[in-house]
């Protein structure tokens, strides 16, 4: 017999026929009368949030959406890591009116509605995963565009003005890397390599930039590419107000570049070419050893993210393959790092 938490668990969860019978009542009062809900799918996407995929149909048309739910519709308090799902909803309706590609928000639901803490987009058709899109001769034409669409996409979402947004958390260069470091000594597990990117960064820190909306996980895994390019940007849950380096050098990390190393912008093209768009769409004029501090930061973040990936497997807090295979990625972000340090140094 299931435990008690257990079938609270399930009961939470939603079954398609629920979500279905949920989203045809909103769907009613955006669509009209006859409006219906067809293919509702629960995707395999979102460790940290529930994905639906369905369609609404009305009056002979049909209007492919995403739902984004909080799991079970609970929503979960607002951290410096997850800002909430009405306010992913925010961002991405303030990131339209500057001209970014994203998803265009139909509708936004609070905890006390049928289907709970949500919200929901456009489907917005394309491929997001890296390793296909880099690869792939769907993406062939896509690819050479996209270091410049990316540029374009970052300076826009950087130029939303802050006082047009709701309260974001902030979170700078030297902070994350306070609280990484303490991740990482709380495992009581050294590993020379993180110690010696830890005593560099917190010796080179640079000077802080304008503060921005920072997407905070923009590479490709969240990024949708059709065979144009750049078709949306997705996944806006750890969007926070910091230093517009963040999100060029995340793009940067090599561990999004798939296999791809030589290039440097997501496996896919040269850093140069996001610079220089960046700057032509009125962002800030940034070399390429401007965005090194940031890359080391976000290799090392990646790293540390690995071990934490892999202490939830092995405490039995999630023993699922997948969080074991990441937390053995660690190894690759520490060649990753000798790789960049040297790389500064020999540039010195």
């Amino acid at each position: 017999m299931a435990s008690p938490f257990f079938l609270v668990i399930v009961a939470k969860m939603g079954s398609p026929d629920q979500i279905t019978s949920a989203l045809k009542a909103w769907a009613t009062a955006k669509f009209g009368g006859d409006a219906d809900i067809v293919g509702a799918k629960r995707l395999s996407g979102g460790a940290s949030q529930e994905t639906w995929a369905f369609d609404v149909v009305s009056g002979g048309a049909a209007t492919p959406c995403i739902l984004r739910r909080a799991p079970g519709g609970t929503p979960v308090p607002a951290t410096s890591h997850a800002i909430g799902l009405p306010m992913e909803a925010k961002l991405i309706s303030a990131a339209a009116e500057a001209g970014v590609p994203v998803p265009a928000v139909l509708g936004v639901m609070g905890s006390d509605s049928a289907i709970g803490d949500a919200y929901i987009m456009s489907r917005i058709a394309g491929e997001t995963l890296g390793r296909k899109i880099l690869r792939d001769e769907e993406f062939a034409a896509a690819r050479p565009r996209l270091s410049a669409q990316c540029g374009k996409a970052l300076a826009g979402i950087h130029s939303i003005p802050l006082g047009s947004l709701p309260d974001l958390p902030a979170n700078d260069g030297v902070s994350q890397l306070d609280r990484y470091d303490e991740i990482y000594r709380s495992f009581d597990l050294p590993r020379p390599v993180f110690e010696l990117a830890l005593a560099w960064l917190r010796d080179t820190a640079p000077e802080p930039a304008q503060q921005v909306l920072v997407h905070g996980d923009f590479r490709l895994g969240n990024l949708m590419v059709d065979a144009e390019g750049l078709a949306s940007v997705l996944d806006w849950e750890l969007a926070h107000i910091g230093d517009p380096r963040e999100d060029i050098a995340w793009l940067c990390v090599n561990s999004w570049r798939f296999g791809h190393s030589e290039n440097r912008v997501g496996g896919f093209g040269p850093l140069d070419e996001l610079l220089d768009a960046y700057a032509a769409a009125g962002g800030q004029r940034f070399r390429e050893q401007d965005i090194d501090w940031w890359e080391i930061m976000g290799s090392l973040k990646w790293g540390i993210m690995c071990m934490i990936m892999y202490r939830a497997y092995s405490s039995g807090a999630d023993p699922s393959v997948e969080r074991a295979a990441i937390g053995r990625r660690v190894s690759e972000t520490e060649i990753d790092l000798v790789n960049l340090l040297e790389g500064v140094r020999a540039r010195a």
